[in-house]
């Protein structure tokens, strides 16, 4: 919380920061006369056995700022008696503050889309002949929340294992989804198990840090025993100076597109993989208007430690020039092998979840 944010004598909310960091926020209070309450995380029993919107254990301290923040507004205003019950105390939350916390939404952070497209070919959306595709969107941009998304995104996958910890239902044969929690019907539990594939697609602007963001990603997901099995690298469609329609037509012409910060991506990346730099001539040698400009869908399955870099793929990673050919080609890669779920997670930059979000008509 910056000084220029409080106001003398007007109260003012924070969750526990670095020591530094607070030493100044309670100085800078104490000159302009400022209360200062430092909330802690929500306690999940407070929710009366619903769950916050929004996924993520750092949630729970924007829930309590929220709280705190609503509270003192409507105490200062005169209405608290009027959210509150008779009965209220203070360890309780009025009904209103959960159902609010509950029902809360926030496109393109902590979301989870099961793609229904792959249903269009089937007969009912529970038809073994289909396989799944499930994105994870989180714009996490920046090291903190890099290290948020990394922890959501496995306890995410975890939970999907474990269809107790989800919220499932079906509507309309429709997919859907909220916060972190599915609204989509599974198909059976293990139906997948031996043929699961986590993949990451990821972009990030050039004013970020991929050597420390992508590290991050890693190591976050790996102490948690996730470990993805390739990487794909994609130039967003939106810009901060242009925004798409969100057309999934592909561009008849690939060949002027620059790519070289995604190549720049991709060598971070398999140094990450492979412990060592990877020499390779895939920037010179890829030609947008060839064939090879997309992987073979067995990319998706061999074993990362066969094969040599070809063109723009190595076994664990690649570079595709189209946001909406990476969609195709992943929902290609599901219809032509239906025993499998692809789970990708989408991060970097809001900008490409935004995008996908867009192409996934949500």
């Amino acid at each position: 919380m910056s000084s220029m944010f409080l106001k003398p004598k007007v109260p003012a909310f924070t969750v526990p920061q670095p020591p530094e960091a607070m030493d100044v926020i309670i100085e800078r209070a104490k000159e302009l006369m400022v209360p200062l309450e430092v909330t802690e995380p929500l306690d999940c029993k407070q929710m009366k056995g619903l769950t916050l919107g929004l996924s993520g254990d750092h949630q729970f301290y924007n829930a309590a700022l929220a709280v705190s923040l609503s509270r003192c507004w409507l105490q200062r205003t005169g209405n608290w008696e009027k959210v509150c019950q008779n009965d209220f105390q203070d360890s309780n939350l009025p009904d209103d503050f959960i159902r609010g916390l509950s029902s809360t939404h926030f496109s393109g952070r902590a979301q989870i889309v099961c793609d229904s497209s792959l249903y269009s070919d089937c007969s009912e959306i529970m038809s073994e002949n289909c396989g799944e595709l499930i994105f994870y969107l989180d714009g996490a941009h920046s090291p903190e929340s890099i290290d948020a998304c990394a922890k959501w995104f496995s306890n995410a996958v975890k939970g999907y294992k474990n269809p107790s910890h989800l919220s499932i239902s079906v509507e309309n044969t429709e997919e859907s989804s909220e916060n972190g929690h599915f609204l989509h019907e599974s198909k059976a539990l293990g139906q997948f198990e031996n043929s699961s594939r986590l993949i990451l697609l990821f972009n990030c602007l050039d004013v970020r840090n991929p050597n420390i963001l992508l590290p991050r990603l890693v190591n976050g997901c790996s102490s948690s025993g996730i470990h993805f099995s390739r990487a794909l690298f994609v130039p967003s469609m939106s810009k901060y100076t242009k925004v798409t329609s969100g057309a999934s037509v592909i561009p008849s012409d690939l060949s002027g597109i620059e790519l070289s910060w995604q190549f720049n991506l991709q060598r971070i990346w398999e140094k990450i993989v492979h412990g060592k730099e990877m020499t390779t001539l895939l920037e010179k040698d890829f030609k947008a208007e060839s064939k090879l400009m997309l992987p073979p869908n067995e990319f998706l399955y061999d074993n990362p430690s066969k094969g040599c870099p070809s063109h723009n793929y190595f076994p664990s990673s690649a570079v595709i020039p189209s946001l909406p050919l990476t969609i195709k080609w992943l929902r290609d890669c599901v219809r032509e092998h239906p025993s499998t779920r692809l789970q990708v997670l989408v991060t970097g930059s809001l900008h490409l979840v935004g995008d996908v979000l867009k192409l996934l008509k949500r």
